[in-house]
């Protein structure tokens, strides 16, 4: 593109024109856009004094990247001031989390309070047993673990299907009907 030193110009418009419309040797109208200049880094960051395809060897003092001074205002270690802890958008932590989860395969829920909710209801259902083997104890937790899982995808496509995303204590129950559980014919 032509450097325009007087912007306002018909000359200037008619130059401006002229680069962003060319014929190609067809004689069709080509319209090339428009680019933006790239922004210029902030204070703090690494800027290097050669570029990047050239420069001098290792022990040049061209090749060692500078840092760009920083002003006291901006600079945390010179105010005394804590750095702000990152902040992100809503929902993106708990995508992480979901993700992280889902490649996991421990169990989700912790252990000792679990067992101790199984010994419980094993007292008011019977006082005859009273001892349960580590294997067994696992195998109720993943059983239960996988019902849970089950059941809130299951209210999960119920809120979808009622439109919305919050699930809610009537998506639960729906499922749980639409699936016959707890339901005594």
């Amino acid at each position: 593109m032509p450097d325009l030193t007087h912007r306002n110009s018909p000359a200037a418009a008619a130059e401006t024109h002229q680069a962003l419309h060319r014929r190609d040797r067809g004689g069709s109208l080509i319209l090339m856009a428009r680019t933006k200049a790239q922004a210029s880094r902030g204070w703090g960051r690494v800027r290097r004094s050669v570029p990047r395809g050239g420069g001098g060897g290792a022990g040049t003092p061209d090749s060692t990247p500078t840092t760009t001074p920083r002003s006291p205002r901006n600079d945390p270690e010179a105010s005394g001031r804590k750095s702000k802890k990152r902040r992100y958008r809503p929902g993106v932590k708990a995508l992480r989390e979901i993700r992280q989860i889902q490649k996991s395969t421990k169990l989700l829920i912790p252990a000792a309070p679990f067992i101790r909710t199984v010994r419980e209801i094993t007292f008011q259902l019977s006082a005859q047993v009273t001892r349960w083997t580590p294997e067994a104890l696992v195998s109720i937790q993943e059983a239960s673990e996988d019902y849970l899982v089950h059941l809130f995808e299951d209210g999960m496509l119920c809120a979808l299907h009622a439109r919305r995303v919050t699930l809610m204590k009537k998506d639960f129950e729906l499922a749980r009907r639409l699936k016959g559980i707890g339901v005594t014919w």
